[in-house]
């Protein structure tokens, strides 16, 4: 599969937090509550879990694109 750019919309997000208890490896909610990426670059051994962060946030706020 490659590699993959994860970000997240800061003004978007609320702050629910499943992003990181899906994925603790690539997100932590900071002193703001607000999400942010530990790693804006994964490869394959975090895509399952990203994808679950990205399909599970209620802001829709996270996205995952490949890195050509």
């Amino acid at each position: 599969m490659g590699k993959w750019k994860v970000t997240v919309d800061r003004d978007a997000c609320i702050g629910d937090g499943v992003c990181e208890s899906l994925c603790p490896d690539v997100f932590k909610l900071d002193d703001e509550g607000l999400s942010t990426v530990l790693k804006p670059e994964i490869d394959d051994s975090l895509y399952d879990c990203v994808k679950e962060a990205v399909e599970a946030c209620p802001a829709e706020c996270i996205t995952m694109e490949k890195i050509e």
